[in-house]
């Protein structure tokens, strides 16, 4: 096989072997071919299989400029998708043309590949990257506003918003697989708004319907990345519950923001969908209204594009899951009504000379429209408790109870192209530690 006969994964009317991966209503076509972790190895996924890199390298079913590289090899055989995110472009696009070709209908390689396949729904309890560091946007103005005017009726927006992608640098080291359990934290809150503070578990716990996406080139200490070309050092793209506790939040977030609120667990799925299996689904940045400030030279990004992912929240109680009960939707909203794009906000942190790293992640903040239904948090979904939500068992939720479980799910949808998937984003609400 030869660089020549590899097909264009993009191809929307390409067909896969495996049948599970023809499903229009699954996650993951031969379009996709996400990569994540699985049994120790870096793995793609295809259908309800997948395929670990190092089997396929050691099967010798990989063109020779990928084999032959001392770099690829090593990245083949490591845990972790850091070096795969290392390689140059022109070899990750290699790759995942080379993958395409392994998978596509009518494959020389077929049996090859069929005996090499795993589970791809097999637990692991690792995230996809290694995380140097985290960082966590607030970039949907929906979110913004809404959440401004429950505290601040009068000023809900503040004045730097618009100008600004808000951010803060999160936990790298509470960042979790899906599936693992978040147990309830313990904080300072407050039964009114000047205290005195009592320590004990947080009794209004929250998730964040967020999109995060992981850094494959980074820039040097004192160095940038222009706006032009901040899409291009994006690897790839996860779901992230970016888990809250509302009440040690509101005591705490003034004067320095975030802290102990939000660094005891952060949610990310488990198969990240890279940045060339979403080229089909990019559409135009937000539209800014003429009242809206110019956007700083720095920010002003020539090819302005988002990303158009539909995205949902499930919760189930663990009485529903004893019954049998399927989730209760929540809310479902869509990436593409971000005020900030993916860019944009990388473009932004780097502009100080700050150092960005291979896998490091960037998380979008709470992804909110315009509708109570695509609300993508229990404080604006329930308006600060004020109107709860009902469950399937007959319950009621204003904020997450012990036993509760989250999933998220996202995909991408466009006429004549098959469907893409991000998967689930699960975590299950354990009981506070003595």
């Amino acid at each position: 096989m030869t660089v020549n006969q590899l097909v264009d994964p993009n191809d929307p009317a390409l067909r896969s072997w495996v049948e599970s991966a023809n499903d229009p209503a699954g996650d993951f076509p031969i379009q996709n071919l996400p990569y994540g972790t699985l049994d120790g190895g870096v793995a793609v996924r295809i259908g309800a299989k997948a395929l670990r890199l190092r089997d396929a390298l050691d099967a010798d079913l990989l063109v020779r400029k990928l084999t032959d590289n001392e770099d690829f090899q090593y990245a083949a055989h490591t845990a972790w998708l850091n070096g795969i995110a290392e390689l140059e472009p022109e070899q990750q696009s290699m790759l995942r043309r080379n993958l395409a070709h392994l998978f596509a209908a009518g494959s020389p390689a077929k049996a090859k590949v069929e005996r090499l396949l795993i589970d791809a729904e097999s637990p692991t309890d690792e995230p996809p990257f290694v995380v140097g560091d985290y960082t966590d946007f607030y970039a949907s103005l929906h979110h913004a506003t809404n959440v401004g005017s429950m505290f601040r009726p009068n000023n809900p927006l503040l004045p730097n918003w618009k100008h600004v992608p808000i951010g803060y640098h999160g936990r790298a080291s509470s960042i979790v697989a899906s599936g693992t359990g978040i147990v309830r934290p313990h904080g300072q809150t407050v039964s009114s708004d000047d205290g005195p503070p009592a320590f004990g578990p947080s009794k209004l716990l929250d998730y964040e319907l967020e999109v995060g996406f992981f850094v494959g080139r980074g820039n040097q200490l004192g160095a940038t990345i222009p706006i032009a070309e901040a899409w291009s050092h994006i690897f790839g793209f996860c779901l992230v519950n970016d888990w809250s506790a509302r009440d040690i939040q509101k005591w705490e977030y003034q004067p320095l923001g975030p802290f102990l609120a939000k660094n005891f667990a952060t949610t990310v799925s488990p198969w990240v969908v890279t940045r060339e299996a979403l080229e089909p689904f990019l559409v135009a940045g937000p539209p800014r209204s003429a009242d809206d400030p110019k956007v700083l030279a720095y920010l002003d990004d020539p090819n302005g594009r988002n990303v158009d992912i539909t995205l949902e929240v499930l919760v189930s109680s663990a009485a529903m899951r004893d019954k049998g009960l399927a989730p209760t939707l929540v809310s479902r909203g869509s990436f593409r009504d971000m005020f900030w794009t993916p860019a944009q906000m990388l473009a932004h942190h780097a502009s100080n000379g700050c150092p960005m790293m291979i896998g490091d992640l960037l998380a979008s903040g709470t992804v909110s429209g315009t509708t109570k239904e695509s609300r993508g948090c229990l404080l604006e979904r329930t308006w600060r408790g004020t109107e709860p939500i009902a469950l399937g068992d007959g319950t009621e939720r204003k904020f997450l109870q012990d036993g509760d479980e989250v999933v998220m799910r996202g995909w991408c949808e466009r006429a004549g192209y098959p469907r893409i998937g991000f998967g689930e984003c699960r975590g299950i609400v354990l009981p506070a530690r003595a």
